[in-house]
């Protein structure tokens, strides 16, 4: 059972939201939030000066795992949107975060993050294509393609990382000179968009950061983002894990239930025992994380074990339920597209393995002594 603290904001997940999933997979919801903001969990992370609740980043990552027991969590309680909010308080220029951060937190205004290219691994990324060139007027010329871009066709504005120079920045592309090519299915899913810019001018106010800065900025976000992730996937991981054993308890089986059965005990057991082990490790980075320290390693470890421990627990309780478990109705073949797509998303989990092996050993040889 999850030790996280937040009775209500689970109560809602649970009661309110994934029994919408199959609405909110299909672009609805909006009611949903207003219900959110009616019990008072909307935007709690976010600042509350900008209208949010103005909780600590520790203390929100101590129940990110509930809020994530369903991948719409986050959305429908209005905290999707601060890994955005804190980038753009932190280094947007006046004009541009006057313009923004309001309504961004509100929910009024939608703000997409563009990254990945086609063409380009994502592991390397260096290799980014994506220009900004500044003109003489000081205007920004943004020109290239990026894809796996969540939610970019409803987005108002859209924090591209672009090459700038010798180096990458970030540059906000308002929805105007954005052109979306195509919604790209994961798994059968929608919500991802490869996107284009054909020599979009963009103002010199919407540079986020300095000139050159973008990949720092690009990592202090994706610290966050990998451990958030990573929480969510335990609410998730623990959602399987109780729909394992509340089928294992009332399923009927000759003389008894499935709970009975030596194999079942131990499919429990073994995703039980991962989704505890990987819930320590996700908040050993969380609280590292919410201390502005530097934990690549930490994070790297969470990351990994979280999106394992997800595959199992969804695994475990699909083959408990049987073919039923197949259904749309059970929710777990939606978990079960989240736990494949977790293994790459932020990082395949073989770059992840390989970059913390070697700091690992790294560390070693370094170590006094030897």
């Amino acid at each position: 059972m999850s030790v996280t603290g937040d009775i209500q904001l689970r109560q809602f997940v649970d009661e309110v939201v994934i029994p919408a999933e199959p609405e909110l997979d299909a672009g609805g919801g909006l009611a949903l939030r207003e219900l959110a903001r009616g019990a008072g969990l909307w935007a709690r992370p976010l600042p509350a000066e900008l209208g949010g609740g103005g909780q600590s980043l520790a203390d929100y990552l101590a129940v990110a795992e509930d809020e994530g027991r369903s991948d719409h969590g986050p959305d429908v309680v209005g905290s999707s949107s601060l890994l955005n909010v804190r980038m753009l308080t932190a280094y947007a220029q006046p004009e541009l975060r006057d313009a923004v951060l309001t309504d961004l937190v509100a929910g009024r205004v939608h703000v997409s993050y563009a990254m990945t290219e086609p063409g380009v691994a994502g592991s390397d990324p260096s290799k980014l294509r994506t220009t900004a060139e500044r003109g003489a007027d000081g205007w920004w010329t943004v020109t290239g393609r990026k894809w796996f871009t969540s939610a970019a066709a409803r987005a108002d504005l859209v924090l591209v990382v672009a090459r700038t120079g010798d180096g990458f920045s970030i540059v906000a592309v308002p929805a105007k000179g954005v052109r979306v090519e195509r919604e790209l299915d994961v798994l059968g899913a929608g919500g991802q968009h490869e996107i284009s810019f054909d020599a979009v001018r963009v103002p010199s106010a919407h540079l986020v950061g300095e000139p050159g800065q973008g990949m720092r900025l690009a990592g202090e976000r994706l610290a966050l983002g990998r451990t958030l992730r990573a929480l969510r996937w335990i609410g998730q991981a623990q959602r399987s894990l109780d729909l394992l054993a509340d089928r294992a308890v009332s399923r009927a089986l000759g003389d008894g239930v499935l709970a009975d059965r030596q194999l079942v005990q131990r499919l429990a057991f073994e995703a039980e025992l991962e989704v505890r082990s990987a819930r320590l490790l996700t908040r050993e980075a969380a609280a590292l994380v919410a201390r502005d320290e530097r934990a690549p390693v930490e994070v790297s470890l969470a990351k990994v074990a979280a999106a394992r421990a997800l595959n199992t627990a969804v695994d475990s309780a699909i083959q408990v339920y049987g073919a039923e478990g197949l259904t749309a109705a059970t929710g777990l073949p939606r978990l079960m597209r989240v736990a494949r797509a977790a293994r790459i998303l932020d990082g395949a989990d073989e770059l992840h393995v390989t970059t913390t092996g070697q700091r690992l050993l790294t560390r070693r040889r370094a170590a006094p002594g030897r």
